[in-house]
């Protein structure tokens, strides 16, 4: 039988977020119910709620989830009732064009419910990134569950379900830091610190935080940089070049997403140095540089999408590691919420005042 849930929408572009009951329909072939136990709150559904990913409302926020799986449906057979999963929004199909050539993480038909959850009346929602865990609970493809140690707080391991991946990712998948390098990371938030503590993890000998904000390099210190510039004080290029003998750093990784801090990155790195951008752009923002200057300096320009990870591959892994006292995972989340504070979750998030709010149900 369907069930009557709480979830959060967003009606309409810009307006506050509300808290509806919503109808979740008994799983379908190849879908389960998971029982949302807690979903961080990302700058992404933000961006949700105010039309910047498309204009498909009302939206079923929430992505960055864990919770247990409650129902499966018919041909599930990867996963029981009673696993504890993280839900994540990049479920491989295994055999578009990119999974063929074995680059999974850059699979071009990843798997989404196909049922839709509505409101009461019968309008369908747009779950946020096809997962939509604002909810106590939510439907979702079993491709988008990934089971790892029970024991584990959902409050922290969710995380890795979007931000937390994003950053990490992006030192230790696309820019490929290794044993020694120097990584330096533009933007200080939860994506950028996600991938000051990758850097550590992957070896880096030198990690450089820069941010506007004290209070986000101080975060970062706590995370694991070893050095920090203030981008309102110093120019960014001459000081990460002062610290790295004169060079620029190995690594660039671009958390902000805007053309002044790719310029930054991009000046920023060594002769054949590799510069990721994660930080997401919007759509009218555009790049004018010198052709010359992409061939002379060398080097890999990449973007990272979802840290390049394989959840079934990651997750465990990374889980482990924050069992085993390695990943400070934990550091991540500032305040646990209740469902109802999403929309001032959202106004201390845009005051840099978290690194994440966590809604705990």
């Amino acid at each position: 039988m369907p069930q009557h849930v709480r979830g959060v929408i967003a009606r309409s572009k810009g307006a506050p977020v509300e808290l509806a009951e919503i109808v979740i329909p008994d799983p379908g072939p190849g879908e389960v119910v998971v029982a949302v136990a807690a979903c961080g709150v990302c700058h992404t559904d933000l961006t949700y709620r105010e039309g910047g990913i498309n204009d498909e409302f009302p939206f079923l926020l929430g992505h960055e989830a864990a919770g247990i799986v409650e129902t499966v449906g018919e041909g599930v057979d990867s996963l029981e009732i009673g696993d504890f999963v993280i839900l994540n929004w990049r479920a491989v199909c295994g055999q578009c064009r990119a999974c063929r050539r074995g680059r999974p993480q850059y699979c071009f038909s990843t798997f989404n419910a196909e049922q839709k959850m509505t409101l009461l009346d019968g309008t369908e929602l747009t779950p946020a990134l096809g997962i939509g865990a604002f909810a106590e609970k939510t439907l979702v493809h079993a491709g988008q569950c990934t089971k790892v140690d029970p024991t584990s707080d959902p409050a922290v391991v969710g995380l890795l379900g979007c931000g937390v991946m994003a950053g990490l990712g992006a030192a230790v998948n696309t820019g490929a830091v290794g044993r020694g390098d120097s990584v330096a990371v533009i933007g200080c938030g939860g994506v950028g610190d996600a991938a000051i503590v990758g850097a550590r993890l992957a070896g880096a000998s030198k990690i450089i935080a820069v941010d506007r904000d004290d209070k986000k390099l101080a975060w970062a210190s706590d995370l694991g940089a070893t050095h920090t510039i203030n981008a309102a004080q110093t120019d960014v290029v001459t000081a990460v070049q002062d610290l790295t003998g004169g060079f620029g750093a190995d690594v660039v990784i671009d958390a902000v997403g805007r053309p002044e801090t790719w310029k930054q990155a991009f000046y920023a790195r060594d002769l054949a140095g590799t510069v990721v951008l994660v930080g997401v752009p919007t759509p009218e923002m555009r790049l004018e540089m010198p052709l010359l200057d992409f061939f002379s300096h060398g080097g890999a320009l990449k973007s990272s999408w979802y840290g390049d990870c394989l959840p079934d591959r990651d997750f465990p892994v990374l889980v482990d590691l924050y069992r085993q006292g390695r990943l400070p995972l934990e550091k991540f989340v500032t305040e646990r919420i209740a469902i109802d504070e999403v929309e001032g979750a959202f106004h201390t998030m845009h005051a840099g005042n978290v690194l994440r709010s966590v809604v705990v149900l």
